[in-house]
């Protein structure tokens, strides 16, 4: 799997040639072989790429995402199948029985707000990460109390100040819907490639999202864009923040028996979901990250 995030800014006309993603940029020319990419991402709309690059991209499990003129993502483009078996793997899927599905998504809700409370507390504000930290002990299976979004309003609040709001149009907020869209690109590719539906989810299921899945797996991995943009953010949605987020995938976070890329943790985290989802293991036998 890839480890790099080619983000293109620039107006520029990408092609395949011989295993490799061409960029011509004006006169120059970078080659970047589709082995190192885990991601493309188009922060510009004039760029043209070629049905040939598209298909190589796909047949890599390499997810293109596009922006819009604001550099908000709005769109991806994913292997329609990740797998060899994609077709058994969907009949799996649709059959994860209701109790499961609410018990994975306790466990999913729990480890969330844990990372909330460890940031909170990363950034000295004990008291509000002690409040939060008692909320993931309120999960109930499918958090049928609704303690997820108790603890985010909570969160938000004390991290950002009482008077944010995450549906404000404002330049903190299209960092973070921006960050968050690389971690649900991620985290897509990684159902994908495994064979599973992202349109299918364990709690979130609008008819209008295709990304239903990646939604629910993805809600632990938040705190760590918080974390970048509350260190980095310095009143607009800047270049330098953009390429920052673009190569989150890559941080490294304590993991396992390790540290590890972004990217592998969130790897090892959807296999152990989808593991417990499937009966194969128990539900606490999914694993936890640390923010670093």
């Amino acid at each position: 799997m890839g480890f790099r995030t080619v983000l293109i800014e620039s107006p520029s006309k990408c092609t395949y040639q011989g295993g490799y993603m061409i960029v011509q940029v004006e006169d120059d020319v970078h080659k970047i072989h589709l082995s190192e990419i885990s991601s493309v991402v188009l922060s510009t709309q004039r760029v043209f790429l070629s049905a040939y690059l598209l298909s190589e991209l796909s047949k890599n499990k390499i997810a293109l995402v596009v922006s819009d003129e604001k550099h908000n993502p709005i769109g991806q483009y994913l292997p329609l199948y990740g797998a060899h078996n994609t077709s058994s793997r969907i009949v799996e899927q649709l059959s994860w029985s209701l109790p499961q599905k609410k018990r994975v998504w306790q466990k999913v809700v729990q480890e969330k707000i844990n990372h909330q409370a460890d940031l909170l507390s990363l950034v000295d504000l004990n008291d509000e990460s002690e409040v939060i930290r008692q909320y993931s002990l309120d999960v109930r299976s499918g958090d049928s109390s609704n303690r997820e979004a108790v603890a985010a309003k909570y969160y938000f609040s004390a991290l950002f100040g009482n008077d944010f709001c995450r549906d404000n149009d404002t330049p903190l907020n299209a960092a973070l819907n921006y960050g968050y869209s690389i971690l649900m690109s991620t985290v897509a590719r990684e159902i994908v490639s495994r064979g599973y539906l992202t349109q299918t989810g364990i709690c979130h299921r609008s008819e209008f999202n295709q990304f239903n899945f990646a939604c629910d797996l993805m809600e632990p991995f938040r705190p760590v864009v918080d974390k970048t943009i509350l260190s980095r953010f310095e009143g607009d949605f800047s270049k330098e923040l953009r390429h920052h987020l673009s190569d989150l995938v890559n941080e490294e976070l304590p993991y396992k028996d390790g540290r590890y890329r972004l990217s592998s943790v969130i790897s090892g985290f959807v296999q152990d979901c989808l593991n417990a989802l499937n009966k194969k293991t128990s539900v606490s036998e999914i694993s936890s990250f640390e923010l670093s």
